[in-house]
């Protein structure tokens, strides 16, 4: 199969990128550089120019290939609503190009859009929220609508692994920068985890054999307590690890203080049973116990 993966630069792409031609797969990755491009034909991709916003290129994309992996997302936290619209409009655009064939097309979402405070199984719709990224699954819906063979993966807050730039090192970050490590109230709420290379795989299934409408979750965790990744931080930063209270979490996290605070418990067994995913990859403190994450 040739595949189209948008994102195919990034931190998760790269590994689906790699996943996949392992796996015996062609892959077209859209680039928005030369550097983009160089790192692609590294990895043994050809590279389709174009960017998100671009939606006749996404057009062109699907239509060299046979199906259609998009983990692209401009993380841009100052534009978070507009980006969201970007993807909101890409993904309508690659199922435009998809319609009338039985192409797949696996969209990425996270599990945190589930109802937080209880376990989050793969059946649940999002909840109802003003959260502006739940568009990337309304957009699903819309083109699951139009008959596009569409799936969604739903990826933990935290994918880990050699080179993570996501949440873990802006938490270490700001640990290393305040000079305590902090979790909100008695640290009791958990957020699942996924090595990138097993979320590869995840992905890959689903474009291979994942069913049409169904929702998936990449998480190997199903819930880590937030007091135990700070206290991970804290050991590997050797600074204090203390509690605070919500006021005081907001002065401390900023922006990341809705994410500090989420219990996101999340069960990925009918991922599991559906598309014979079984991960493989070190657990996230297993990760943190050793000194990738604290090198400077």
């Amino acid at each position: 199969m040739r595949v189209f993966v948008t994102g195919a630069t990034g931190f998760i792409g790269q590994a689906i990128v790699q996943e996949l031609i392992a796996a015996g797969h062609s892959v077209l990755g859209l680039a928005r550089s030369d550097g983009a491009a160089e790192t692609l034909a590294r990895l043994g991709a050809t590279a389709h120019r174009g960017e998100l916003a671009d939606t006749d290129s996404l057009a062109a994309g699907v239509h060299a290939c046979d199906g259609v992996i998009h983990t692209a997302f401009i993380h841009d936290f100052s534009k978070f609503e507009e980006n969201c619209r970007t993807d909101r409009r890409a993904i309508e655009a690659l199922g435009a190009a998809l319609a009338g064939s039985s192409r797949p097309l696996v969209v990425t979402s996270g599990t945190a859009l589930a109802t937080p405070g209880r376990l989050a199984v793969e059946e649940d719709a999002p909840a109802v929220s003003p959260f502006p990224r739940v568009a990337s699954e309304e957009a699903a819906a819309a083109v699951a609508a139009r008959g596009v063979h569409v799936s969604v993966m739903r990826l933990p807050p935290t994918v880990h692994g050699v080179g993570d730039h996501g949440f873990v090192p802006i938490l270490i970050g700001l640990a290393r920068e305040k000079g305590v490590s902090a979790y909100v109230g008695e640290g009791n709420n958990v957020w699942p985890a996924v090595h990138r290379k097993d979320a590869a795989r995840a992905f890959r299934l689903a474009l291979e054999k994942g069913a049409a409408g169904a929702w998936y979750h990449a998480a190997a965790e199903r819930g880590i307590p937030f007091r135990n990744i700070a206290a991970a931080i804290g050991k590997g930063l050797g600074i204090p690890v203390i509690g605070l209270t919500p006021e005081e979490a907001d002065a401390h996290f900023g922006w990341l203080a809705h994410f500090a605070a989420i219990d996101n418990p999340t069960s990925s067994e009918r991922t599991r049973e559906r598309l014979g995913w079984q991960p493989e990859q070190p657990g996230l403190m297993s990760d943190l116990d050793g000194p990738g994450y604290f090198a400077i």
